[in-house]
């Protein structure tokens, strides 16, 4: 029997060797540690994600920051479109209809309207009762986007055509379905809207900023 073995025990309860046996507690700080480091990596993963999220909907601070001190894009003005005056521009007026008088007087109103006047009288050969619209605006080729736009205000419907001339003065011809100027006021405003800056665009290019 072992010296191990208590006073009247044998048998099934005899306990053999020579060291008594070690009882080791139940390991719960084990446990406890490992639940503790597996909530924290859990924690942690929640957080990442959270971050991650927010910097898919909201962008990088600093980027934001960069983004928010930007100015809107705002549409720049053009510089206004220098045009002539009517007291710059020589104008001879000239008669292509049937009708008697036409050119002197229509030339005595652009003279109240501050045009200069030059030769007035019927139309050379070439347009004389051959005009079917209001009238034709004939200049050199650089009075088209001076002089005779700056008459074409005065006569609507009035074609302007280029020739050969190395002068300065314009002609009006007027056609056979010319009737009278345009009203004064009215020729006033279509002038004064030519001469105002034109806005360009802004954002992109076409224009106008996108919405949403």
């Amino acid at each position: 029997m072992s010296m191990l073995t208590p006073p009247g025990m044998g048998g099934k309860y005899r306990i053999t060797g020579n060291k008594y046996p070690r009882m080791h507690r139940p390991r719960r700080r084990h446990r406890i540690v490992l639940a503790a480091v597996a909530s924290v990596v859990a924690l942690g993963l929640a957080g990442w994600g959270t971050l991650q999220l927010i910097d898919v909907f909201t962008g990088d601070g600093k980027k934001t920051t960069a983004a928010a001190k930007t100015p809107a894009c705002k549409p720049s003005a053009a510089p206004a479109k220098v045009l002539p005056k009517p007291g710059q521009i020589k104008v001879n007026v000239y008669n292509a209809t049937p009708r008697g008088g036409l050119a002197k007087t229509t030339a005595d109103e652009l003279k109240k309207r501050g045009f200069v006047i030059g030769k007035v009288g019927n139309a050379p050969a070439s347009y004389d009762k051959k005009v079917r619209g209001a009238g034709i605006l004939l200049g050199a080729p650089t009075a088209m986007d001076g002089p005779l736009t700056v008459l074409g205000t005065q006569l609507r419907g009035a074609t302007p055509k280029t020739d050969t001339r190395r002068t300065g003065d314009v002609d009006l011809i007027l056609g056979t379905a010319f009737k009278t100027l345009n009203v004064q006021r009215e020729a006033d405003l279509a002038l004064a809207t030519l001469a105002k800056p034109v806005p360009k665009p802004g954002c992109g290019e076409l224009g106008a900023p996108r919405k949403g």
